[in-house]
């Protein structure tokens, strides 16, 4: 009789906690619906409407006039604008034409009659002195333009798409420079687009739907957006002469390289039902096909490693960052993003390698949630132009030559007759070295024994020769000390890596306590160091190390 008054009160309980349970779901689907509801709302929102509901003092009279002003001048700028627009965007659209596309063209281009609204204006104290004034204006634009691309396939069909729906938000940048003392007091003006905050547009085929053609309106919107990018986003600027003179130091020029080495990965979210993700990074500072690099793919490896070398162009290092993007290789399907991040390249220090990890995050503009996608690990280093004799770079193979070798790889004479006419190219000459490392100790080890204690020994592999090396074993110590020395014949010290692993050794079998993984660019640049490395792997637990690098010259067998 009991189990049976205890088998009725817990069905009657579990029936109560999934009736509870499904109540508190739909209450929460129905909070996180009218949140969803009341920001698209709020992205909707044009300047006329928040003026609706804020005090006036978020909206000064000098702004409401200027407003006034652009309302009234604008059939005037949209004829200027839109010729502009026409002629400069158009050579652009053509360069980034998709492969399934022979041209594209405006056939029509007005931007309608609704003037953008200012939303904001500020003087880049930064940015200005004594030879100019920035300024930067916010711009908020829900547009009713006539825009009409006359499109032709490569089998002969001509598709004329409609642009509509037109929202944007951003920040353009206007710099007057140099001053002058003749009115306008100003010798030219230059613009740009400093912040593209939301750009967002339809597109559909005029008398058809755009969407009964696969992947054309993805092709389309990656053109467009990429014709923005590379027209009029900063450090891409215009310039509109004044006064008569000489404004080429106004035009966009590169400012120095940045080095990028993409070490790894590491618990990289899984986005496949069956196995583990395929990563592979995308990494690019100006976000233009012919500027992005994609590393290769690692597969089924959610701790993927790398170690791949890139190099950039970088325009204007206080403003603009590298973005990396990683996602998972789907084959013949579209590549899933598991997550991005960026790096501020005003916080690099020129001529100093920069070690980071990024934690990933799905989305760099808004942060739709807290959710762990991972991390990845680089090696960046800035290089101003005209101040690489200041600094060694260590991604340069000349930095650690010797007198001899430079006069080698140069084809010239030597001083002293070592070269005696010979050349040797580039290619023929390899600068290898050894690596001494010495293995001190290790600290705060986890537990993996039942008797409270570790044995553990380290092994040392060397990631392209994988020769490898091990410590002894240290019974039942949590923080051994080993000093113990080894050295490795490096061949290409710049695209290789230490591998240093902890194991617990057992009677029965071995068990990995943890890991961490380095490139060899500091020590490149140091000669030698001593430092102490958190493991991968355990919740605790350092490995304490010495490297020294004693560079060697190689000759490749012809």
């Amino acid at each position: 009789m009991s189990f049976l008054i205890g088998m009725i009160m817990g069905i009657s309980v579990g029936i109560g906690l999934i009736v509870a349970f499904a109540k508190y779901e739909n209450i929460r689907s129905m909070h996180r619906s009218q949140l969803a509801t009341t920001v698209a709302a709020f992205a909707r929102m044009t300047v006329r409407d928040s003026r609706k509901i804020l005090p006036d003092e978020f909206y000064p009279p000098w702004l409401t006039w200027l407003n006034a002003h652009l309302d009234k001048i604008w059939p005037y700028v949209n004829d200027a604008a839109s010729d502009m627009i026409r002629s400069n965007v158009e050579p652009i659209l053509e360069q980034y034409t998709p492969a399934i596309f022979s041209s594209m063209k405006f056939s029509k281009l007005t931007l309608g009659t609704v003037a953008p609204q200012f939303t904001g204006v500020c003087i880049v104290e930064e940015e200005s002195g004594d030879k100019g004034i920035t300024m930067e204006l916010e711009m908020q634009w829900d547009g009713n333009p006539n825009i009409v691309l006359d499109i032709n396939t490569r089998v002969g069909v001509a598709l004329p798409i409609q642009v509509k729906n037109i929202g944007f938000t951003g920040v353009f940048r206007l710099v007057f420079k140099p001053l002058a003392e003749e009115f306008p007091c100003f010798g030219a003006v230059s613009y740009s687009l400093r912040e593209k905050k939301k750009l967002d547009f339809t597109l559909k085929v005029v008398g058809g739907e755009i969407s009964a053609i696969p992947g054309l309106s993805d092709a389309i919107e990656e053109t467009i957006r990429d014709a923005v990018e590379d027209s009029i986003t900063w450090p891409v600027r215009k310039i509109v002469s004044i006064l008569p003179g000489d404004y080429s130091d106004l035009e966009l020029k590169p400012v120095g390289t940045l080095e990028v080495k993409l070490v790894q990965g590491k618990d990289l979210t899984n986005k496949d039902l069956v196995g583990k993700s395929d990563p592979y990074a995308v990494l690019f500072i100006r976000p233009l096909r012919s500027r992005m690099k994609t590393s290769k793919t690692i597969n089924n490896q959610l701790n993927p490693i790398w170690n791949e070398h890139f190099e950039f162009v970088v325009e204007d290092a206080s403003t603009q960052h590298l973005t990396v993007r990683v996602f998972d290789d789907e084959g013949v399907q579209a590549a899933e993003l598991i997550g991005c991040a960026l790096v501020e390249l005003k916080d690099l220090e020129p001529g100093k390698v920069k070690d980071v990890w990024l934690k990933l995050v799905k989305d760099l503009e808004i942060q739709r949630d807290n959710k762990y996608r991972g991390q990845v690990h680089l090696e960046l280093l800035y290089c101003p132009y005209g101040t690489e004799s200041n600094f060694k770079n260590p991604f340069s193979p000349d930095f650690q030559l010797t007198t001899l070798e430079k006069a080698m790889k140069s084809g010239t004479d030597g001083a002293d007759g070592l070269n005696s006419g010979r050349t040797s190219p580039k290619k023929n000459v390899i600068v290898r070295g050894v690596l001494t490392v010495t293995v001190i100790a290790a600290e705060d080890l986890p537990a993996t024994d039942l008797n409270g204690k570790a044995d553990p020994y380290v092994v040392l592999v060397m990631k392209k020769s994988e020769k490898k090396v091990k410590t002894r074993v240290l019974t039942k110590n949590l923080n051994p000390v080993w000093n113990q020395t080894f050295e490795f014949v490096v061949e290409d010290a710049l695209h290789d890596m230490l591998i240093a692993e902890v194991w617990d050794h057992d009677t029965f079998g071995k068990d990995k306590i943890g890991r961490c993984i380095m490139t060899l660019t500091r020590v490149l640049l140091e000669g030698e160091f001593q430092d102490s490395f958190p493991l991968d792997g355990p919740s605790s637990g350092k490995l304490l190390l010495h490297l020294q690098w004693t560079p060697q010259l190689k000759f490749r067998d012809s």
